[in-house]
This record gives structure tokens, C-alpha cells and sequence, in this order.
């Protein structure tokens, strides 16, 4: 029997904040000084002594805030590196647009215009404008077109890749040679493309301490993501349905070929056992997948992360999902998920999911995905990359 969906609260903004940096140092977490797991960085070849304190320019996209109010992966985890980074002693400078940045390229993101080459263009000169200004150690550059000025900075530049390597976005960071230091944020993206300039691989992670851990689940699934074809949101439905289970789809649908598929794949599928609810903002998302029962994954692409996988685990909730790009690395396979190979295999994960234990789920993710473990990464990268280019005994944290 069809289990029925839940009752969505939507309290639109409940427990969401925007933080800027002026107010990042008061929210910090003093389990940032704990001892930290083993790093996936691959080159480990700075001192402790040497490893002082940086001004650091992180470059945003320009899409969302800083953290953003709702859909916005990059923009969540480079909210969470600069708090991170701050709670170690370094000096943080958030160039992006909207809220929560210290040089604002636009007063208000222009996030309707997402897949349009002249928003990003324009971030990109104007976020340059700022970096001459500001003389910093290291820009670490998460927008598309900004990467196109390294070889001009006086500062090495330091890019992470948050998409897929095997087409046009690789052969962009190909042409771009050694003037920027890429990082992968799997193995599997790494893999794909081993002849970038590679310096490390860091997976991406959240701040655990603002996901709710619920041991008790509903039995209703979730899917939660970007309306794509990629992201197999219909998929999701079947399976659910093959399970004898409801589904709850929250997501974004903002540009035309998420609009499009949409309409033709999700829309007829939808009924009293699988409810679309629109995009959830923070505090709404965080709600659902502590009360799902799984998060369903069925990614048709080599995705090379997938933050919402460790935002489920946070709240102790097991993902299923198909063995493509990164899952494998992110979901140990019957301890916080089930990772199968093919579709079909969906319907029996997803009540295999059930006997897995949430507060297991919870605490082998919190040790490899909570935000100082990435931090600790990423630290250990622009010491790398700033020793390399100005020499180990040149001062850094200069002002600018």
C-alpha cells in the first residue's frame, strides 16, 4: 500500500539567515579546534611552522547571497570555507553579489538570468577591479569567467572545479595551463580529466551543527534538487511508486531546459503520491530531509559531488542512489545509503534504507563532510600554491 505524503510546512524564512562577514566571527563553532580526520589533499608538503596567517580573496558567482536563501550549492559551501577560514586566523575578503559579501559586483544577484554569458562577464571585470585594490595572498576564484585573469594577478590563483570536466569546461581550464591551481572536489572528477593542473582534491562538506538529526523517519522519500534531466527527478517517482512509497519533489526550475523537462517528464507523474512543492528554501529543506525517509539519487551524469547527499546524511538520513561520479565516494554503501548500478535496483534500496541506523548515518559523514575538515583542506592548498609562487620566507597577511 501507497504510504501517504506528508504535510509540508512552509514557513517561508523561518530560521534562515543571511551572514555577512562582519557578523561570520560571532557565529563561529568552538568545535573548529577539535582534532581533525585525515584530508584528501595530495600535497602535504608545508611546514606547521610555515603555515601563517593569509588574506584571502574568494571570488563567488554571481548567481545567489552569500549563503544563499535557497537553491545555491557553491554558494553554501564557500560561505562555509569563509567562516572556516576565519575561525583559523585568517583575513577574508567575499567578492560576489547581494548579500553576505564585502565587494558587491551587483546590488541584487541576477539570478533569473542564470545560463547568460554577460552577468558572469561583468562579475568578473568588476570582481577584477576589486582585486587589484586589495593585494591579497591568494584568490581563490569560484566564478566561470573570472579564472580568465589569473595569469594576469600578481597572486596565485586558486579554482575550484564545481562542474564537469570532460567537456568545454575542461578544455577552458586546459587552455588556462599553470595559472591556476585547480582543485577537484572528488576523485571521480580528478579521474576524469588527470591532465588538468590538478594540486589537490577536497571534497565539499556543510556545517553539520545546522542540520537537525532525527532518529525517528517518516515513510515517505524525498528527491531534492535541480529540476534536470541529469538529476532524474521522474526516475525518482518510479521508483518510489515501484516501492510502494509517496515521494515529496522540492526544486528549482528557474531556466527553460529545467522548465522544459519538467513539464514533459515530471509533471504527468505527479498525484496524491508524489507531490511537488516547489524550491525549499533553507529552513524548509533541512526539515524535509530530517523527517524522509531516504533521499532518492538517481543522478544520470558523472556527478562529480552532490552536496545534497551530505546534507541528508547530516540529519541522518540514508541517500539511495545509482553508482555515477562521486556517489560511490560520498555514500559507503550500507552504512549511510544504498549505491546500486541500475534503475530497477531502485525499489528494493529504498526499503533496504529503512534498516540502516540514522545516527550512524550521521557520524561517519560528520567525520569526512563537516566543514573543518575542508577548511583544514583548503588551508593546506593556499599555503601550497603561495610558497610556490613567492617563496617560503616572504610574509603574508599583507594589507591591502
Amino acid at each position: 500500500m501507497t504510504t501517504t505524503p506528508p504535510s509540508v510546512r512552509r514557513e517561508s524564512g523561518r530560521g534562515e539567515k543571511v551572514w555577512g562577514t562582519a557578523c561570520w566571527h560571532s557565529r563561529l563553532r568552538h568545535r573548529l579546534g577539535r582534532r581533525l580526520p585525515e584530508v584528501s589533499v595530495d600535497l602535504r608538503n608545508v611546514s606547521e611552522r610555515a603555515r601563517q596567517a593569509l588574506h584571502i580573496a574568494m571570488v563567488a558567482p554571481p548567481w545567489y547571497d552569500i549563503p544563499p536563501k535557497g537553491y545555491g550549492g557553491i554558494e553554501s559551501m564557500t560561505a562555509d570555507l569563509v567562516r572556516g577560514l576565519l575561525a583559523r586566523g585568517h583575513r577574508v575578503t567575499v567578492i560576489g553579489a547581494g548579500d553576505g559579501v564585502d565587494r558587491r559586483t551587483y546590488n541584487e544577484p541576477p539570478s533569473a538570468r542564470i545560463g547568460e554569458a554577460f552577468p558572469e562577464v561583468v562579475h568578473a571585470a568588476r570582481a577584477e577591479h576589486f582585486l587589484c585594490g586589495l593585494a591579497p595572498d591568494v584568490v581563490h576564484d569560484h566564478s566561470l569567467a573570472g579564472p580568465l585573469c589569473a595569469p594576469a594577478r600578481t597572486a596565485p590563483t586558486v579554482v575550484t572545479c564545481h562542474g564537469n570536466v570532460r567537456g568545454e569546461l575542461g578544455a577552458y581550464y586546459r587552455a588556462l595551463g599553470t595559472a591556476v591551481n585547480l582543485v577537484a572536489i572528488s576523485w571521480s572528477q580528478r579521474a576524469s580529466a588527470p591532465d588538468l593542473n590538478w594540486v589537490a582534491q577536497v571534497h565539499n562538506s556543510v556545517d553539520f551543527a545546522t542540520f537537525p538529526f532525527r532518529a525517528s523517519k517518516e515513510e515517505w522519500v524525498l528527491w531534492l534538487g535541480r529540476l534536470h534531466p541529469d538529476k532524474g527527478a521522474h526516475l525518482a517517482i518510479e521508483a518510489a511508486w515501484a516501492a510502494g512509497r509517496s515521494i515529496v519533489l522540492a526544486g528549482k526550475q528557474t531556466e527553460r531546459a529545467e522548465q522544459a523537462y519538467f513539464r514533459e517528464y515530471v509533471m504527468p507523474l505527479l498525484g496524491q503520491a508524489a507531490q511537488y512543492i516547489g524550491e525549499a528554501d533553507a529552513a524548509l529543506k533541512r526539515d524535509l530531509l530530517s523527517r524522509a525517509r531516504c533521499l532518492v539519487f538517481p543522478v544520470q551524469w558523472e556527478e562529480p559531488f552532490g552536496m545534497v547527499m551530505i546534507e541528508a546524511m547530516a540529519c541522518g538520513t540514508p541517500v539511495v542512489g545509482l553508482s555515477r561520479g562521486a556517489v560511490p565516494e560520498v555514500v559507503l554503501d550500507g552504512v549511510t545509503g544504498r549505491v546500486r548500478h541500475e534503475v530497477g535496483q531502485l525499489p528494493l534500496a529504498i526499503e533496504e534504507a529503512g534498516s540502516l541506523e540514522p545516527a550512524a548515518v550521521r557520524a561517519y559523514a560528520l567525520q569526512r563532510f563537516d566543514v573543518p575538515v575542508m577548511t583544514e583542506a583548503y588551508e593546506r592548498v593556499y599555503q601550497q600554491v603561495f610558497a610556490r609562487m613567492h617563496g617560503p620566507g616572504r610574509p603574508a597577511g599583507r594589507e591591502g
